[in-house]
């Protein structure tokens, strides 16, 4: 993207223009004429659950999406990072916490920012090492009961906590 906002492709760096391909209108170059397809990005989220029934969450610092407001600590995988690598580091960055992602409990769209769609995927973790201190996107991080939650950053949060307390995973 040039200063003007005019993409180009990434292959032959011609200019790109939406145009109907594949029953969709995608960014088409016109040198090459390949398509420029709009994947999501992936992101990871770390459920870290104290031994009574709290959930850690952290606050979105300052120039973040949804600042002052609270989410489970996530971050974005980069490229060539397998996701559980990149949750183990985000974690650690986020919430100074090493944790050991146990399992994927869900997976959902995330739709929060107009002009990047992303995949999130959320992990249970297990804390194996580190001590809780905020950090990287996060200015503040704490355990909450289910029942006495902040004003959450993301609506895909609100699902994952309430699944957590349908399951009877965390305290009210």
């Amino acid at each position: 993207m040039d200063s003007t906002g005019k993409l180009y492709c990434a292959w032959c760096g011609g200019p790109l223009e939406r145009k109907l391909a594949q029953g969709e209108y995608r960014l088409c170059c016109q040198g090459c004429g390949r398509i420029s397809y709009e994947n999501p990005i992936t992101g990871v989220a770390g459920i870290i659950l104290s031994p009574a029934g709290e959930i850690l969450l952290g606050r979105r610092a300052g120039g973040e999406t949804m600042e002052g407001k609270w989410c489970i600590p996530c971050g974005h995988v980069e490229y060539n990072e397998d996701i559980r690598q990149a949750l183990v580091r985000e974690m650690w960055e986020e919430t100074g916490f090493w944790v050991n992602p146990v399992s994927v409990y869900t997976a959902y769209s995330n739709f929060h920012e107009p002009q990047v769609h992303s995949t999130g995927i959320w992990f249970l973790t297990e804390i194996c090492g580190g001590c809780c201190r905020s950090g990287d996107d996060i200015s503040e991080v704490r355990f909450f009961t289910g029942g006495c939650l902040p004003e959450l950053a993301f609506v895909t949060d609100r699902l994952v906590i309430e699944r957590l307390r349908q399951e009877n995973l965390l305290k009210e």
